[in-house]
């Protein structure tokens, strides 16, 4: 490729891309916030999880007049802004001032931080906004932020390219929490689909043991996108797991995938609900030498488990006792497999080979009871 092909590609994406620079005193953004002129999504705003000691430092930072890193915005096409990095900082100040809402971190709009470890100026410790001296109250309210702003016009694909790149590698996002953000930016329609099929109640009782962290990671999320991922897209997988499910995800969303919601909605719904109906919350467990599902979760089981039972889906009925009671013998015949126990037991099972092979024993054994 030619120098002159390169620096024309180059100036090309750089004429798509509309910027601004501003300078906001923490106070005007408190005040675009409250009014609604400054948007976080509220699937971003989960990701709320700076310790009462981070954000305390952060307010001594703004305090003692220290450098602060800008915040990034997007304008919408109605000229609201959305927030897409700073979270954690404008979150920060929010709760100072009481107009945080965050319910996974027990914050409600009127709960003032009160600084602790501080470690400067320790004299501010086991202080409110409130309890401050008039002078930094002002202060504080003046502090100000270089705000980046993304102006509306500029080209969608570089404005999430953006996000993803300003938000991947960080602490505070997992890979499914900045796909979450970040597809908005193309479409939010198949995003919100997922995440509405994450609150199905079969679904939410059957991935039950995932753990506090996971959860918080919105691992129930990426479950259900790599529910339809392997489902409908397998033969893609070559090694990467977080790369895959992104370019699924990426896909669906702008139209290069066909996705028939209301028929892949159809089949997640009777998936869960036999698989619910049949072993609960142990569906996904290992099988202990008494013969009974543990209740840990293991994602290869959830994997071969829901992706082997569609070759037979439509034989089964969930409202037939007799079909459920020989879809629990399967399960136990499944897990007690010799090859399924190699592949799914230890690490380094995630590769195409592993995952087609456990999943061939759960097909099957599945097409051996249900023809």
């Amino acid at each position: 490729m030619s120098t002159e092909t390169i620096l024309n590609e180059i100036e090309a994406t750089i004429d798509k891309v509309h910027t601004q620079s501003l300078d906001l005193s923490f106070n005007e953004m408190l005040d675009m916030y409250e009014t609604g002129e400054l948007d976080i999504n509220p699937d971003y705003q989960r990701l709320f999880r700076w310790s009462e000691g981070a954000r305390s430092r952060f307010i001594e930072s703004l305090i003692l007049e220290m450098p602060v890193p800008p915040i990034y915005v997007v304008e919408t096409d109605d000229g609201i802004y959305q927030l897409i990095d700073g979270l954690q900082r404008f979150s920060s100040y929010l709760h100072f001032r009481g107009e945080l809402t965050a319910p996974h971190m027990d914050i409600e709009k009127g709960n003032n931080l009160i600084l602790t470890d501080c470690d400067i100026v320790k004299s501010l410790n086991g202080l409110t906004f409130d309890q401050l001296p008039v002078a930094l109250k002002i202060k504080l309210k003046r502090s100000f932020v270089r705000v980046e702003v993304i102006r509306k016009g500029s080209d969608r694909f570089f404005k999430y390219h953006m996000f993803k790149r300003l938000n991947t590698g960080g602490e505070a996002l997992t890979a499914q929490q900045v796909r979450n953000c970040t597809i908005r930016m193309l479409n939010a329609s198949f995003n919100d689909f997922i995440i509405a099929l994450s609150k199905n109640c079969n679904y939410v009782n059957c991935i039950s043991t995932i753990s506090d962290s996971q959860r918080m990671g919105s691992y129930d999320i990426e479950l259900v996108l790599r529910f339809f991922a392997f489902k409908n897209n397998s033969e893609e997988f070559k090694h990467d797991i977080a790369d895959f499910l992104t370019e699924y995800m990426e896909s669906v969303t702008i139209g290069q995938l066909e996705f028939d919601e209301k028929k892949m909605e159809e089949n997640f719904s009777k998936t869960f609900l036999i698989l619910d109906l049949a072993h609960g919350e142990r569906i996904f467990g290992r099988i202990g030498k008494d013969n009974q599902l543990q209740s840990n979760f293991n994602i290869y089981h959830f994997e071969s488990i829901c992706l082997g039972m569609q070759a037979v889906i439509d034989n089964i009925d969930p409202n037939k006792d007799s079909d459920i009671e020989r879809f629990k013998e399967v399960i136990l015949r499944i897990k007690n497999d010799p090859v399924f126990k190699s592949e799914t037991t230890g690490g380094g099972k995630n590769s195409p080979g592993k995952l087609r092979s456990r999943i061939e024993v759960s097909e099957r054994l599945f097409s051996e009871v249900f023809k």
